[in-house]
């Protein structure tokens, strides 16, 4: 069973989404919470913790995206190394495979 905030972010599939919105609520709370600590005005604390989830959500939000589409890079990187790895071992293709004067010889 999926959880839709506001009725169209599917929290459980959008990767970052539920990190987001768990550290925007943390953010929310320390926000509105330190500004009703230090002036005592309910209804301005509130709108500092709105302002605190919304971001503190967008900024987790694009941190986390940041980091997964590097993450997706450096893992198609590794991807197409290992197949050319593969691919050329031992053979004459192979860019780690040091020629000694024999084998050039021998071609």
């Amino acid at each position: 069973q999926s959880f839709k905030l506001l009725g169209f972010l599917d929290v459980q599939s959008v990767p970052c989404a539920r990190e987001s919105v768990l550290y925007g609520s943390v953010g929310s709370l320390v926000v509105g919470l330190g500004y009703f600590l230090a002036t005592s005005r309910v209804r301005r604390s509130c709108d500092f913790a709105v302002g605190g989830f919304i971001c503190t959500t967008l900024g987790y939000w694009f941190y986390c995206r940041y980091n997964l589409a590097q993450q997706r890079i450096r893992q198609r990187m590794l991807k197409e190394a290992v197949r050319n790895k593969i691919l050329y071992e031992g053979s004459h293709f192979d860019p780690a495979r040091k020629q000694t004067g024999n084998e050039r010889s021998d071609s």
